[in-house]
């Protein structure tokens, strides 16, 4: 514990290249943020609004999209009055909520995504018996999982990491994350344990959710019905899952390989890439793919004009 003191502030280094152009940065960023709201926001509202949409799989969309803006929220704001700012800190309290906030919104994307995969995995393999497999009342436990073991399992990620000593108060990243531990004087081997506890957890949701796709598509290849419900409801569930993945993987190996030889800028993409593209990705794929939902929003930009003429 050599050289250990009560650290109050970190510094956060990521925007140390930008400061020529803060200007244009933010106005970027600002935009992309403002994009990313509008888009959940938009496919959201139309699934609560719209009754024929309080299906599971579309409840689950909703869930998802709401997870998406509860993560960017930690990041953002931040990220924002940062660019409009010379100095870069952020204190102690707010570094273990930005951590949290974060982390609960990628462990959140991982649990619906799976309970996304078990919709479609009953909707497809066992069709006669989806409605009263999918109940309210499983949704409702479905969901409270969902979000129940990610809040719960970072908190006490969160707890871990706040009682160790730390001997330094400098991040390089554009944000908090559980880096910090690395700033500790003693050993962290029970973070360590708890840490690889829910790394296992992850693989167990990604091997439940490959077990997943491949009754499904053994069910698609016997039917042409089933491989037309693939298309149209699974495919956008499959592509945000391989996003899901990249965006996880760079994350992982930036954390893991991270390199002073790489660029700050190739850095701050690959520690911040899972915060952009998933965001953005997952209503754009099935607002546009999912026939449902696109003719609704339509519908409503449609009213929208016809109210303003």
């Amino acid at each position: 514990m050599e050289n250990s003191t009560r650290v109050t502030m970190f510094t956060l280094s990521g925007l140390n290249e930008s400061r020529t152009n803060k200007n244009i940065y933010f106005a970027f960023t600002l935009l992309l943020y403002l994009l990313m709201v509008i888009v959940n926001l938009t496919l959201i509202a139309t699934i609560i609004i719209e009754k024929t949409l309080h299906d599971p799989m579309y409840i689950l969309l909703c869930n998802l999209c709401v997870n998406g803006l509860y993560g960017t929220a930690g990041f953002y704001p931040k990220l924002l009055a940062d660019f409009l700012s010379d100095s870069h800190v952020i204190s102690y309290a707010g570094c273990l909520t930005q951590s949290y906030v974060i982390y609960t919104s990628l462990m959140c994307e991982i649990t619906i995504l799976t309970m996304m995969a078990y919709d479609r995995y009953v909707a497809i393999c066992r069709p006669l018996q989806y409605h009263s497999v999918m109940t309210p009342l499983t949704m409702g436990k479905l969901l409270l999982f969902a979000w129940g073991y990610p809040l719960s399992g970072t908190l006490i990620t969160i707890y871990l990491t706040y009682r160790l000593p730390l001997c330094g108060s400098h991040i390089d990243k554009l944000y908090c994350d559980v880096s910090v531990v690395k700033l500790s004087c003693t050993a962290t081997t029970l973070n360590n344990a708890y840490g690889l506890i829910l790394i296992i957890a992850q693989f167990a949701h990604a091997f439940f959710i490959v077990y997943t796709y491949i009754q499904i598509i053994r069910a698609c290849l016997k039917s042409i019905e089933q491989r037309s419900k693939f298309m149209q409801t699974c495919l956008p569930h499959l592509m945000a899952l391989i996003n899901f993945a990249i965006s996880a993987f760079i994350d992982m190996m930036y954390s893991q390989y991270s390199s002073e030889t790489l660029s700050q800028s190739l850095r701050n993409f690959m520690s911040v890439e899972y915060l952009v593209i998933p965001p953005l990705f997952n209503p754009l794929v099935y607002g546009l793919k999912l026939h449902q939902i696109r003719r609704r929003v339509f519908r409503a930009c449609a009213r929208d004009k016809v109210t303003q003429m």
